[in-house]
């Protein structure tokens, strides 16, 4: 039996129809002898909504107060997502990301997670319930509720899976798994069967929005197999790995079970007046299950990871959870067979994918004193606004002045604190102009075989050539080259560069079933 942690976006629980798809899943992996819990996102719209109310009453909302807002759509999720499964004739309980034990600091609209203490959702699991967790969010240490901001359910669901040690985390969304390129811009874009973890937070650090950088961070640090899919089919996803030790990919053992449930959920669905997985009775036919007493409260077995009640046992301390739980990730992950990465494969191919991103500013500093300690104070400003600094550029000094420029890019979100702190700071900083430009795109190339293969930059300099793309800045990693173009012809770069390098495929093969693909 394996412990299964499945998230489900926004898409995937957008209607009751849908969240109705999502419980007979959900119980179909039940039925199959796995142990499951759920993170839901808030459903379709619902957090859009919900800041759209909030602008209407006001242009300063107080973050702790949005905070207590935005978590409300994923708890509309959560509860009725268990109602649905209890209908099918499986008891299942709805937790926030404060009773699910989920600890953040305390920077409301996006919050860290510091801990994770599952005791609520382990003792549900053991009493033979399905737990499903409100995603997205958390509780800080004056118990002030919070929220993890962008593809905090992806984060919650893998924090979750590593201190649960689950067997495998499934990121349903509304695309097949990762692509090669966004297929709504390159249709001919194909499914990648398995990524590094390492060519993973480089796509997602660089515009894919498959899967949220955070969650690919601690999904690599605790060791937590990644299975990304659809929920909308049968089909199987991509699979995000540790890549550290020898051997060739092979997913977890209860991924070919999970594939079976998968399909078999699917051909019940197509069947006429099918409402439930057979032999799963309704709400009202259900026999209740047995409760474990005061006395028989679990525990988790820091050996095996698993949570058992051994006779007589009392209930735990949340401290002796958390230690438990940290052994328990400690010996299984070092346990846990690991693939080569993928330039140890000889037919591995030498670019994963291409992630694009339109959502960064371009700042230029025109006229920089060239001396000791102009881009330490330059930076030091823009950091006192918290602004994330990607790309960094400066010129070559121009002969004879002592002057030089710098060129940094930034979320669009970030630029305008960005530029009113430098243009406030340029008497001291000595600069003679700063240019704005927010009409910028960034195209990144991604793939952990041009550690090993020459040639890769002059491909993709020459596509870009030959597609009459102009270039303002490069940067680059050692699986990594990315550049910034004009965001009128970004589409038309990133199509050129998909073919330069071969990753098109014959025909479609990717089918966006949602809207928004998360």
């Amino acid at each position: 039996m394996a412990l299964v942690v499945q998230k489900y976006g926004g898409s995937s629980v957008a209607d009751i129809e849908a969240i109705r798809r999502v419980a007979k899943r959900v119980v179909a992996t039940r039925e199959a002898g796995n142990t499951v819990v759920v993170v839901v996102s808030a459903m379709g719209d619902t957090t859009d909504e919900l800041l759209d109310q909030a602008a209407a009453l006001t242009a300063t909302p107080p973050a702790r107060e949005m905070d207590i807002l935005l978590s409300a759509g994923e708890r509309i999720s959560m509860a009725l997502l268990a109602m649905a499964i209890d209908e099918l004739g499986v008891p299942a309980r709805a937790y926030t990301g404060a009773q699910a034990g989920v600890l953040t600091d305390s920077k409301y609209g996006r919050a860290s997670i510091v801990g994770v203490l599952p005791e609520r959702v382990a003792r549900a699991i053991q009493a033979g319930a399905i737990a499903i967790v409100a995603g997205f969010q958390g509780i800080n240490e004056v118990e002030d509720v919070t929220t993890l901001g962008r593809g905090g359910s992806d984060t919650t669901a893998v924090a979750l899976a590593a201190a649960l040690n689950a067997d495998v985390c499934e990121i349903y969304t509304d695309v097949d798994g990762l692509f090669t390129a966004d297929p709504r811009i390159v249709p001919t874009a194909r499914r990648v069967g398995s990524l590094s973890s390492e060519e993973t937070l480089e796509l997602a650090a660089h515009g894919a929005k498959i899967l949220h950088l955070r969650a690919v961070e601690y999904a690599r640090r605790f060791g937590v197999p990644l299975h990304v899919r659809s929920s909308f089919s049968d089909r199987t996803g991509t699979w995000i790995y540790d890549g550290t030790r020898p051997g060739a990919f092979v997913p977890p053992a209860a991924a070919e079970r999970l594939n079976e449930v998968v399909a078999a959920d699917t051909e019940s669905a197509d069947a006429a007046g099918t409402d439930r997985p057979a032999g799963v009775a309704g709400a009202a036919e259900r026999q209740p299950r047995p409760a474990f007493s005061a006395a028989e409260a679990p525990v988790l077995d820091g050996l095996s990871g698993r949570v058992v009640a051994p006779e007589g046992a009392g209930a735990p301390s949340s401290a002796s959870v958390d230690a438990a739980h940290r052994h328990a990730i400690t010996t299984r992950a070092a346990a846990r067979p690991r693939p080569s990465a993928k330039e140890d494969h000889v037919e591995a191919p030498v670019i994963s994918g291409i992630a694009h991103d339109r959502s960064q500013d371009k700042i230029t500093l025109v006229g920089v004193p060239d001396i000791p300690g102009a881009a330490a104070r330059i930076f030091a400003i823009v950091a006192g606004t918290d602004a994330n600094i990607d790309m960094i550029v400066q010129d070559v000094s121009a002969e004879g002045t002592g002057l030089t420029n710098i060129s940094f890019t930034c979320p669009d979100g970030d630029s305008a604190a960005a530029r009113e702190a430098l243009e406030t700071a340029k008497d001291e900083l000595g600069f003679r102009s700063l240019h704005f430009n927010p009409d910028i795109g960034k195209l990144s190339l991604v793939g952990a075989g041009m550690r090993s293969n020459s040639g890769v930059s002059a491909r993709l300099f020459n596509a870009l050539a030959e597609t009459g793309v102009n270039i303002h800045m490069i940067s680059t990693s050692e699986i990594r080259i990315s550049v910034v173009v004009d965001d009128a012809v970004l589409d038309d770069a990133v199509r050129a560069v998909h073919t330069a390098f071969g990753l098109d495929a014959d025909a479609a093969e990717a089918v966006v079933y949602g809207g928004t693909g998360r």
